[in-house]
């Protein structure tokens, strides 16, 4: 086979292997939220970016490569959307910079925020007052979410994935006794059940799991 025979095949697959993990994996690769959204962007461009121009790695090999790394992508995504640890080992935790129109510097250092940088992004919101501020949160993709004093509607996802977000019961001062209380009354049994819990102006919204 000759060279550019090989290329074209190697560059074939790795599109199949990148549609296919899109597909498998979910769309968050095409707008990254998470680490590993970009460690698998990155890691898969690499791989068929260095071996589909060399020679002396055979097809069958580029395959073995690919099915290897996208199996360990597939077990790292389904133990970080079940274990809430992975998650937070993975992607980390939102880091809450302003509370009720106070800053906390301490978290602004510890996420690498600068004053003049997390005022640009105030601005970007049309604040320019901390003051002004109920809670001002970075998300683990690097985006500043701004709750504003006189906003309505305030909502905060308080579960995901029949998992409990701890980060925001901090914001809205509730224990996981009073959500297992608010996830009985709906009549359901256990936090397994739900795929979203919205906390909605002092309520809690639950979206279950469709029934098998």
């Amino acid at each position: 086979m000759d060279t550019y025979s090989l290329i074209i095949i190697k560059f074939v697959l790795g599109m199949l292997c990148l549609i296919l993990q899109i597909n498998l994996l979910g769309k968050g690769n095409l707008a990254p939220t998470s680490a590993i959204d970009q460690v698998q962007n990155y890691v898969l461009g690499g791989i068929i970016g260095g071996i589909i121009y060399n020679s002396e790695i055979s097809v069958l090999e580029f395959i073995m490569v690919l099915l290897i790394w996208t199996l360990i992508v597939f077990i790292v995504k389904f133990a970080k959307d079940h274990n809430i640890w992975v998650r937070r080992i993975i992607d980390g935790r939102p880091q809450i910079l302003i509370q009720n129109g106070k800053l906390l510097v301490e978290n602004c250092m510890r996420a690498g925020i600068s004053a003049n940088d997390l005022m640009f992004r105030l601005r970007g919101h049309g604040i320019y007052e901390v003051a002004k501020v109920k809670s001002g949160i970075l998300e683990q993709n690097g985006q500043l979410v701004i709750i504003e004093n006189d906003e309505a509607n305030v909502r905060f996802p308080l579960i995901n994935d029949g998992q409990i977000n701890i980060d925001v019961m901090e914001l809205i001062h509730h224990d996981e006794q009073w959500v297992f209380e608010q996830i009985h009354k709906a009549g359901y049994d256990s936090v397994d059940d739900i795929y979203l819990g919205e906390y909605i102006n002092g309520k809690l919204t639950l979206i279950p799991y469709p029934k098998a």
